[in-house]
């Protein structure tokens, strides 16, 4: 790996000064579970237990096999995921979804990336600096980051979105799930006056488009073109995001990481954040040799592209960490 630029070095210090001081959101697409990848490898969905997880391509090619789904592109995740929905019905669907990404029926293992986010709070710690906001969004279903703070010994509250509901369907679809350190489950229906999430008090990790559970009747899943319809329907991530989180979104940097832009239901989610947050914060997107719908998509966004690998790109970072002065 050749040494940084002059630019790239002065890029990696702001980053590791802006994550020293709190002031970083993590967001993570699915390119973030291809972080420790080897170029070439595909994922094995026949083998058992499975290893790795796939990307979103991947993923949509063995649903249409599965449910011999006919769709005219294949690797449209969202028009496969309906098309194997409606061919199927949503409980096999569901149950195939479980069966490739819950943890417990395979062997996954965090990436670099998710151990990197993890091991933040004790880098301040070894510094001796006070405890920072930690907030991280993902659009990923599977549960590594979770594992990989668990795996650091740091407590965590989880946030993910309501797809299917629980309880009173009706009641609770569009909302979000509140999971604390010790398991307990609470269904947020009054998000301006809920107060029990801090990123200040230990990290938090909010999961924009559900997730996997170790319960499958648990689950939660934004993946069909009907999903994001009814995702889209709710007016502003005000309406579901508690209150000390939403704050933290109007005023941070954002980092993206592990994202490309040639799927909509990506553009959905910034396009949901966006209209939340303060545009005087500035923003970085991760992604090696971005085509160009990418640039000019974050350009539209005022977002800087860093052209590098993410095990790279964190490498950088993390030497930075040790060094900067904390902001």
């Amino acid at each position: 790996m050749s040494a940084p630029t002059a630019s790239e070095a002065k890029h990696y210090r702001v980053v590791a000064q802006r994550i020293l001081s709190g002031d970083i959101v993590p967001v993570l697409g699915a390119g973030a579970n291809l972080c420790d990848r080897e170029p070439g490898a595909e994922w094995q969905p026949d083998a058992r237990p499975r290893t790795a997880l796939p990307s979103g391509v991947e993923l949509a090619n063995w649903l249409a096999r599965q449910f011999s789904a006919e769709v005219d592109k294949p690797v449209d995740l969202l028009r496969v995921s309906q098309a194997a929905a409606l061919s199927g019905g949503y409980g096999p669907f569901f149950r195939e979804l479980h069966h490739v990404f819950a943890s417990s029926e395979n062997a996954y293992e965090p990436t670099s990336l998710h151990r990197f986010l993890a091991g933040l709070p004790a880098v301040s710690r070894r510094r001796g600096l006070p405890a920072r906001p930690q907030l991280i969004l993902t659009t990923n279903y599977d549960d590594l980051l979770e594992r990989a703070f668990a795996d650091a010994q740091e407590p965590i509250d989880i946030v993910y979105y309501l797809a299917q509901g629980e309880g009173d369907p009706r009641r609770d679809i569009g909302r979000v799930v509140h999971v604390t350190p010790d398991g307990e489950r609470r269904v947020v229906r009054k998000p301006k006056s809920y107060l029990k999430l801090s990123p200040e008090t230990r990290p938090v990790v909010v999961k924009l488009h559900g997730t996997v559970r170790e319960d499958a009747d648990e689950d939660s899943w934004v993946i069909t073109e009907d999903h994001y319809i009814e995702y889209l329907t709710q007016a502003n991530l005000s309406e579901f995001v508690p209150v000390k989180l939403l704050g933290k979104l109007k005023a941070s940097n954002f980092l993206f990481l592990g994202y490309a832009m040639k799927d909509w239901n990506m553009r959905v989610m910034l396009h949901r954040i966006w209209a939340e947050r303060d545009s005087s914060w500035k923003s970085w997107a991760v992604q090696l040799e971005a085509n160009e719908l990418d640039t000019e998509f974050w350009a539209a966004k005022d977002v800087d592209i860093r052209s590098a690998s993410l095990r790279s790109y964190l490498a950088e970072v993390a030497a930075c960490l040790e060094t900067v002065p904390a902001g």
